[in-house]
């Protein structure tokens, strides 16, 4: 029977709360001379409303610089193009969700219902200016004169009065200034163009997606409305063409030139101050890469590094980029180890798995690593090899610094939420406040290592189970995929994983090979198949984890998850029902010639008619379903499509094999409506409990 949702049970409050995480602070910003953070925050843990917030390191004085329901915008006018951009970076908050400065952070700009607004951050005066239209991705040149902003795909410019707005590029049928799907989707590139250091030059992309084929996203629910056309680039189809021009304010313009038949992916572009524009290209089959310097000048380009694997190079967070001196910073996999580069040199050690940068500072790197996939923390790479390790507690740590000061966010196994502290010369001097909810509880979780391959995995018990009195069935819960980590060492990671415990059950979460932190060969074990090695990771971890836990009944296994994880559930099922029982599937790829390229070609394949591709498909796996299934899609899903879950269904019905299907109407792949997201994981536990005949 489905339990009522009420207004202070734990899926309501964890659905109004975006999973505990309104009201913390983050995207923060360190002036160069030290004195001031700014920070976006919302006002508690239930609001939306994202604000502009300066903290003063001296008094330890926090200034709102600027609200939007003050400055009278809503969301409810968006530009399709900010609303594709969070659901790209699944952006659940409202109001001020991003912004740019200045170098000397002395003027920041935001849109907010598609009208540009920016701050002085030295007087704390917010104003509109008088943009030409609807307004995506504001960015203040680097010396505070002006500004650049996107308007119906055409780059534009005004100065910081308000006054000249102009076009600075733009042409009918293909958009300049703006980050193609795959790119903002998968290579974590939301950004189209970049400022010169001196802000008399822009970087700029063009992208055109006149090859790329058209699928229609529609509401089955509004017949009324005509369906969404969106460019989707499907493994095997063609990709958009990507190009980058240096415009000059007067309206000049350079192509830069590079083989992009060779290296069509353009995954990284920075402009570094003092220097040339640096981009990093890829091989459509990721294989190779190449870093290519610009000559603003004449559009040449000059390799200065290039790199070849014969599976495929992992993109890393923050680079490459430079020293001040004029290194390269970049990272080579090494001893089955991702270490840091300046120039040709390791300056990491071979048992420290380097996850990104954060910053560079001049002859400085903030540097996010790891020396066990349970945690992360940072680290302090200095120009002449020196590494000074600025976290060492348990926990999940980020992070942004400038000169001597950093700012330091800290998710631990032992506190709730995340702690925001800013350090200098090691010694905490101020912290930020988080504003967001208290977990209602503490998990009781514990992290081990299990079977053959040491497994990294966590065990969450009901808070009330007594160890000996009883069985409880076991509900898994993975992700199990590419770039996302379940088992960390952090309190909230775990607080949904607890709550259904605390129904009754095991909750297992393991994460397997292919999973990040653990090293290259690790990643990269799940090429040519996506579906084997990440199901038997699962089963030898649950079937090592009961060896040693009598209290874990294998005879009422149920798994459910989203995305990766609801392919993952539905796998389990249908070709190892001796194990797995019961399934939800939430949003899940099913067949993986309908995921976009540059995630499923990294791994498959760039033929899409290999049979790498079939193997790791589930349509052909329909008539061996004997278990119950749920599968779960939002129709107006632009990443993971309902296609998925329909072929799957199509093919289900055709073998005449029971299952059900919860169409979500109006509902994308973040699920971010709050009813929709509380009365699903009541749902999702009814029918768990139902499947494995649990009263």
């Amino acid at each position: 029977m489905l339990g009522t949702v009420t207004d202070d049970s734990f899926p309501r409050l964890q659905a109004r709360t975006a999973r505990f995480t309104l009201g913390r602070p983050r995207s923060f910003v360190v002036a160069p001379d030290e004195r001031r953070v700014l920070f976006l925050r919302s006002s508690g843990g239930t609001d939306r409303v994202t604000c502009l917030w300066s903290y003063d390191v001296a008094t330890r004085v926090e200034t709102l610089l600027a609200d939007p329901l003050l400055l009278l915008a809503t969301d409810d006018q968006l530009p399709d193009s900010e609303r594709v951009r969070r659901e790209r970076a699944r952006e659940q908050a409202a109001g001020i969700v991003g912004y740019a400065t200045d170098t000397a952070v002395s003027v920041a700009a935001f849109a907010l219902s598609g009208r540009l607004y920016v701050t002085n951050l030295l007087e704390g005066s917010t104003h509109q200016l008088p943009a030409a239209g609807a307004v995506f991705d504001p960015r203040p040149d680097p010396t505070g004169r002006r500004i650049a902003y996107v308007s119906a795909g055409r780059l534009r410019i005004l100065d910081i009065d308000g006054s000249g707005d102009r076009e600075a590029v733009g042409e009918d049928g293909v958009s300049w200034g703006l980050a193609e799907f795959v790119a903002a989707e998968e290579m974590n590139r939301q950004r189209g163009f970049w400022w010169a250091p001196d802000g008399e030059r822009l970087l700029a992309s063009r992208v055109d997606e006149s090859a790329v084929q058209q699928w229609f996203i529609g509401d089955p629910s509004r017949p009324d409305r005509q369906p969404a056309a969106v460019r989707y680039p499907a493994a095997g189809t063609p990709n958009a063409e990507v190009s980058l021009a240096v415009l000059d304010l007067s309206g000049g313009r350079v192509g830069v030139n590079w083989d992009t038949d060779a290296f069509p992916y353009l995954t990284v572009s920075r402009w570094p101050s003092g220097q040339r524009p640096l981009i990093q290209v890829a091989s459509r089959d990721q294989r190779h890469l190449q870093v290519l310097e610009i000559d603003p000048a004449t559009g040449l380009t000059t390799v200065v590094r290039a790199d070849h694997d014969p599976l495929w190079l992992e993109l890393v967070p923050g680079l490459p980029d430079r020293l001040s001196d004029g290194r390269l910073i970049s990272t080579i996999d090494s001893q089955d180890t991702r270490r840091l580069l300046f120039g040709d040199d390791a300056v990491t050690p071979p048992d420290l798995q380097v996850l990104g940068i954060h910053a560079v500072d001049g002859d400085r790197v903030l540097v996010s690593a790891s020396a066990t996939p349970t945690e992360q923390h940072l680290w302090v790479v200095r120009a002449d090899g020196t590494s000074t390790a600025l976290t060492t507690a348990s926990g999940i740590h980020g992070g942004t610094f400038a000169g001597e000061l950093f700012v330091i966010s800290r998710a631990s196994p032992d506190t709730d939420g995340v702690d925001t502290v800013m350090v200098r010369g090691g010694v905490e001097i101020g912290r930020i406040a988080s504003h967001a909810a208290p977990a209602p509880f503490a998990p009781r979780v514990s992290l081990t290592q299990q079977g053959r391959r040491g497994l990294h995995a966590a065990l969450v018990l009901p808070r009330d189970h007594v160890t000996g009195s009883r069985q409880l069935p076991v509900l898994m819960d993975p992700y199990g995929g590419p770039h996302a980590q379940r088992v960390v060492a952090s309190r909230n990671a775990y607080l949904n994983a607890q709550w259904l415990a605390d129904q009754g059950f095991a909750v297992v979460i393991v994460d397997g090979r292919g999973t990040p932190g653990r090293g290259p060969a690790w990643e990269r074990a799940i090429a040519g198949d996506l579906a084997g090695p990440v199901l038997d990771d699962q089963i030898d971890a649950l079937q090592a984890m009961a060896a040693t836990n009598p209290d874990l009944d294998l005879s009422r296994v149920a798994i459910r998850g989203w995305s990766f994880g609801g392919y993952l559930a539905a796998l389990a099922v249908l070709r190892r029902p001796d194990v797995f029982h019961a399934a939800v599937a939430g949003a899940p790829v099913t067949d993986w010639t309908l995921y976009d390229t540059y995630y499923t070609e990294r791994y498959l394949g760039v033929d899409a008619s290999a049979a790498s591709y079939d193997a790791s498909s589930l349509i052909a796996d329909a008539p061996a379903l004997s278990r119950p299934l749920m599968i779960v899609h939002g129709l107006a899903d632009d990443n993971v499509v309902a296609a998925h879950t329909l072929r799957l269904s199509t093919a289900l019905l055709a073998a005449g094999r029971p299952h059900s299907v919860l169409p979500l109407s109006g509902v994308t792949h973040m699920t971010a409506q709050e009813d929709v997201a509380a009365n699903l994981l009541m749902l999702e536990l009814a029918f768990v409990r139902t499947s494995l005949g649990i009263a």
